[in-house]
């Protein structure tokens, strides 16, 4: 069965495979090396470090540093076991049958839930833990369980330039709704709300933070579950010379003995990273360090944005079951003739007021 989900502004689309189906396997079962020279990556057929193979980044680490860890990179064993169990006592609450019956403005809620969940209220997204995959580990990077994915020295992104653009929201901005392309590209099913795709590439949040790496002698490919995006990254090529801007920008590779170091330019705008996009470079390290744990390492830079260089790390997890099942978003999306055939309604209504006409309803 496809996997089918609505677009983000209607509050994230739904995964039809439980989340204990797609969980990550334990890092625990995969002891860090001595030293990064101690785990000597297995060779393709063609002499490559092997980094082939289903993986997923589903984490309760999140992005960026909380203030609640007083600036710490790393949590305690007692912190990670809170947290842990909270989210596997979220599971079960979440998995107990819904009331059908249950009116959608008020649905019943576990007593244990994330803010992000309980906001969606009855929304997809806020029913069933089962049809969530958000990740139920805290990331461990060379066995430290890490509060943040990013690594500068609190967790955040630097100050940025003076005038420099600022990140995040729509193109258009959410007030705008003329047409399709204003809005953003997960709302219009061609890339996954968050950076899934990248680069740099991060969960979500949510679900269908899966990934498979295929290889041959002249490229890497990372296929991504969410929104069934391929990338291609070419290997000893060099950058395109023109302005065209693929949607997850222009990416060519190179091995640094068991390296894959990955560059990135040519990111369009609606691809922007906080803000950057004209002017950013990311350059991506893939490292197989154990035989469960593949070693991600990001680094952006701007300098039109950022005064230095900055980035972080996290690292793989392999996937259970090992399978990128089909992610069909535009089946069942009414999220996007809806946000515009609202738009229409609201210009009658407006017009209607204005005219003192009663408004026409707007058909779907």
């Amino acid at each position: 069965m496809p996997r089918a989900a609505l677009a983000p502004t209607a509050l994230f689309g739904a995964a039809l495979l439980s989340a204990a189906a797609l969980a990550p396997l334990a890092h625990a079962a995969d002891k860090p090396a001595a030293s990064a020279a101690a785990y000597k990556a297995p060779r393709t057929a063609f002499g490559q470090p092997d980094l082939s193979g289903h993986w997923t980044n589903a984490t309760l680490t999140p992005m960026t540093r909380s203030p609640t860890v007083g600036g710490r990179s790393v949590y305690t064993e007692d912190e990670v076991k809170k947290m842990e169990s909270a989210v596997a006592q979220e599971i079960e609450e979440g998995n107990e049958p819904t009331d059908p019956d249950a009116p959608v403005e008020a649905p019943k809620s576990p007593a244990n839930v994330r803010p992000e969940f309980a906001a969606a209220g009855g929304d997809v997204g806020g029913y069933n833990r089962g049809w969530l995959d958000p990740g139920n580990h805290v990331m461990r990077v060379r066995g430290e369980p890490r509060t943040s994915l990013i690594t500068t020295p609190n967790g955040l992104p630097p100050a940025r330039k003076p005038g420099a653009p600022s990140g995040g929201g729509f193109r258009g901005g959410m007030g705008a709704f003329d047409h399709p392309e204003q809005r953003s590209l997960g709302e219009r099913c061609i890339l996954s709300f968050g950076r899934n795709a990248g680069p740099p590439m991060f969960p979500n949040g949510f679900y269908n933070n899966n990934y498979q790496i295929l290889q041959t002698p002249d490229s890497v490919l990372i296929e991504v579950e969410m929104v069934h995006d391929l990338r291609v990254v070419r290997l000893n090529s060099k950058h395109r010379t023109d302005d065209v801007r693929p949607y997850m920008g222009d990416s060519i590779g190179w091995w640094e003995g068991d390296t894959l170091v990955v560059e990135t330019t040519h990111i369009p705008q609606a691809q922007q990273f906080m803000g950057s996009w004209k002017n950013l470079k990311v350059t991506e390290r893939f490292t197989r360090v154990g035989k469960q744990r593949l070693h991600y390492a990001f680094q952006v830079e701007d300098p039109t944005v950022w005064e230095s260089a900055w980035g972080g790390e996290y690292e793989f997890s392999p996937m259970e079951k090992g399978v990128i099942y089909e992610y069909a978003c535009h089946e069942g999306n009414y999220a996007l003739p809806g946000i515009l055939g609202g738009a229409r309604q609201q210009e009658k209504e407006a017009a209607a007021a204005k005219s003192g006409a009663a408004p026409a309803a707007s058909q779907p």
